[in-house]
Parts: C-alpha cells; sequence; structure tokens
C-alpha cells in the first residue's frame, strides 16, 4: 500500500466518525484503538505495539518501524434501562419510563506513523475522545428532563516523537478538536396530570472548534520492563448554535453553552515474564470538575442549567498476554472505573452513569511479516443507579433506578511498510 493512497484514506475515516455511546465513565471514549479493548486498555501509555500509540502516548513511536497505519472499528451497544420509584412529574406521570435509551454505537479511528530519522518521528491520528448519545422514547416521565442528548467529537491529532537514547523517549503533539451537541427535551410540568401533555419541545443544537495538547515519554527500564506517563490537556469549548422550539411554541434563538473538556493523565507499565507472557498495569486521572455545571443561554430566554458537580474519577487496569503460537496472542483483562457523577441528585437522564467494571479479552493475529489483526471484546458491568433529580420545580422530579451495562467488540488492522 502506497503512502499516498493511506493519506487519501485518513480523512475519509475521520469524516465517518459518529457520536459515540460512552463506554468509559463519564463521556470519555477509551476507543481510540481497537487493539486495546482485550486487555482493557491496560498498559495503554507503554505498549506502543502499533501507530495509536499516537492517541495514548506520543512517544512510543520510536518503537515502531520506519512506516506504519493502522485503523481500527469499534461498536458499542450500552443499554440504559430506566425504573419509575416515585417520580413527581405531572402530566408526564403516565407517560411511560422511556424504553432503552442506548443504542448501537461505531467509533472508526485510523493512524498513520513514519520515522523522519533514526531517532525522530511524526504521526497523525483521528479519533473521537468523547461522545455520548441517549434518547428516549418521547413521551416518558422524564420528558421534561431530556428526550436526546447526543455529543460528538472530532479530534485531529499530529505529533512528535524523539528518541533521547536507548532508555528514554518523549513525544508531543496538538489536537484539532470539533465538539457537536444537541439536546431537546419536553416543557415542563405546569398542566396537572389528567390534561394532554405539554407539546412543546426545545432543541439546542450548536458546535464549537478549539485547540489541546498532549504530551508523553516512554522509559525503557530493562529490555522487559517499560513505562509510559501522559498528559493530555483539557480542552474549552465555547459552543454557538440555536434554541429551537416546536410544537405548542415555535420559535428560534441563538444559544451558548461552554464546556470545558477533561484533561487525563496516564501511568503504564509492560513487563515481559518470558518468551509466552506479558503482564499491563494502567491507572488513569481524568479531571472531570472542570463540569461543575452546564449553563445553556439562550439569548433573550431563561437561562437552562445542567447541574452535574462532576469530580475527579481514577481507573485501574490489569492486562495480560499470552503467545499462543508465534502467530497469535491472546489478550486478557480487567478494569475499575470510578464516575464522575458524585450521587444519585446529580444523576441526569442524560448521563446515567455509574462505576463500571471491565471484563475483557481478545486477540492478535499476525498476517503476514508486516501486519497483524486485533480483535477484543469486553463487557461492562455496571451496578443499578438511583436517580433522585429535580432541576427547577417546572421540570419536576425523577426518582428511580437505572438498569445498565455496556458491550464492546471491536478490530484493528496494523501494518508496517
Amino acid at each position: 500500500m502506497k503512502m499516498k493512497t493511506i493519506a487519501r484514506l485518513m480523512p475519509l475515516l475521520a469524516a465517518g466518525l459518529a457520536s459515540g455511546q460512552a463506554s468509559a465513565a463519564g463521556f470519555q471514549l477509551l476507543e481510540q484503538n481497537a487493539s486495546g479493548i482485550g486487555n482493557a486498555y491496560a498498559g495503554s501509555a507503554a505498549v506502543a505495539e502499533n501507530a495509536s500509540t499516537i492517541f495514548f502516548n506520543p512517544a512510543g513511536m520510536t518503537q515502531l518501524k520506519d512506516r506504519e497505519v493502522s485503523v481500527g472499528l469499534s461498536i458499542v451497544r450500552p443499554t440504559f434501562k430506566f425504573k419509575n420509584q416515585g417520580s413527581s412529574v405531572g402530566a408526564f406521570a403516565d407517560a411511560g419510563n422511556g424504553s432503552d435509551a442506548g443504542s448501537w454505537a461505531f467509533l472508526p479511528n485510523a493512524y498513520m506513523s513514519w520515522a523522519l530519522t533514526k531517532d525522530v518521528y511524526a504521526g497523525i491520528g483521528f479519533g473521537a475522545p468523547f461522545g455520548l448519545m441517549t434518547e428516549y422514547n418521547d413521551p416518558w416521565v422524564g420528558a421534561a428532563h431530556a428526550i436526546k442528548f447526543d455529543i460528538k467529537t472530532y479530534n485531529i491529532n499530529p505529533s512528535v516523537a524523539w528518541r533521547v537514547n536507548d532508555k528514554v523517549s518523549l513525544g508531543a503533539g496538538v489536537s484539532f478538536q470539533r465538539m457537536e451537541v444537541e439536546y431537546a427535551r419536553r416543557a415542563g410540568i405546569a398542566t396537572p396530570g389528567g390534561l394532554p401533555l405539554p407539546t412543546t419541545t426545545g432543541t439546542l443544537a450548536a458546535a464549537d472548534n478549539a485547540w489541546g495538547w498532549n504530551v508523553g515519554a516512554l522509559f525503557t527500564l530493562s529490555p522487559s520492563t517499560k513505562v509510559g506517563v501522559s498528559y493530555r490537556s483539557a480542552i474549552k469549548h465555547e459552543l454557538r448554535g440555536d434554541m429551537t422550539n416546536t410544537g405548542g411554541i415555535n420559535s428560534r434563538a441563538s444559544a451558548s453553552a461552554d464546556v470545558e473538556l477533561p484533561d487525563t493523565f496516564i501511568l503504564s507499565v509492560s513487563q515481559t515474564l518470558n518468551d509466552r507472557w506479558q503482564l499491563l498495569g494502567d491507572i488513569s486521572w481524568t479531571g472531570w470538575s472542570s463540569i461543575p455545571e452546564v449553563n445553556i443561554v439562550p439569548v433573550g430566554g431563561s437561562t437552562q442549567k445542567l447541574d452535574t458537580q462532576f469530580r475527579d474519577t481514577w481507573r485501574y487496569a490489569l492486562g495480560a498476554n499470552y503467545r499462543y503460537t508465534d502467530n497469535i496472542k491472546l489478550k486478557f483483562g480487567i478494569a475499575y472505573d470510578q464516575t464522575p457523577v458524585p450521587d444519585s441528585q446529580h444523576r441526569l437522564v442524560s448521563l446515567p452513569d455509574n462505576n463500571r467494571t471491565w471484563l475483557s479479552t481478545g486477540a492478535q493475529i499476525k498476517v503476514n511479516q508486516s501486519s497483524n489483526v486485533d480483535v477484543g471484546l469486553a463487557y461492562l458491568h455496571v451496578p443499578e443507579s438511583a436517580i433522585d433529580n429535580q432541576p427547577t420545580a417546572i421540570q419536576g422530579r425523577v426518582k428511580g433506578v437505572y438498569d445498565a451495562r455496556v458491550w464492546i467488540l471491536g478490530a484493528q488492522y496494523s501494518m508496517a511498510f
């Protein structure tokens, strides 16, 4: 495959990025490659097994061959089923539980790296680091809180890496990121129960482009031990768009909302035990406290507040690889992922998130001397999540529990040439 052909392919993959179903806690998307799924993303900043290291730790490019390309697709299927336990929502009281608010999501990624000199590498990556899609059957008991919440991000990440010596490599990159948001909800509960449901639907559609940066380092402590660290900056988006009301009231006005997507830090280790076994570990931190609330401000209208009170979170992952044959490597992983949601009073119907435990497995198949395919499968266990949320008296109080879980299936093709 020629470099020119690959260069044409990368923007097409980027254009195909869809809104994601949050698989990590909050609305973070860890699926920046599919090759890490089998290990629950343990060792993400240390393994550097293909060009997707550009996202997790750009310093890892120095471990790659002169030219590499990696493309992948993750399929995510979450389930969010609400059970009413005493909500006080006026006219929406008998409107139902909204069915399953989760749906299928398809998350492509693409990366390309090349050696400029023996010790200097450059690369570029495309992905979607944050995303969310919850959509309820309308009307439902929480319709005045949200009917649909759709977050998309598109991230383009050119990077460089420098091999300082045999023990230390450094990397850095910049991110051009686009964020798009659609948020829809019904009018409030002012009409008493028994009267027709409010028919007005308000929808915010807004977008913004912003810049961020990332750095990383990879330390080869011995031929069998590598340690990676990486940091990605927060990115502040000043979303601008329109608030549209349709149904009983028809209007349209400019609207804005500011959101600072969190920074992240990863510490990873890779330890080769023998010619069969490799152990991986990961500790990562996400600065979710950058989103204490989101204020939606329509021109000439009242501000709508999403009171999140997000807290910073930690994620812990352990993984293992077993070389079954010269051409097949089996992967295993487990992880614990904290939610940024502090309590049931701040759990939103648009983000019914909770702590989650990852159970993962997968395999890497060597196709030939220069290419391989990774496949991975993960089940995310989410405990029953209580909600007792009342943003305003007009929107009413949604009280109940969510039954949630997530399945992830992915495949990654990587090639050196």
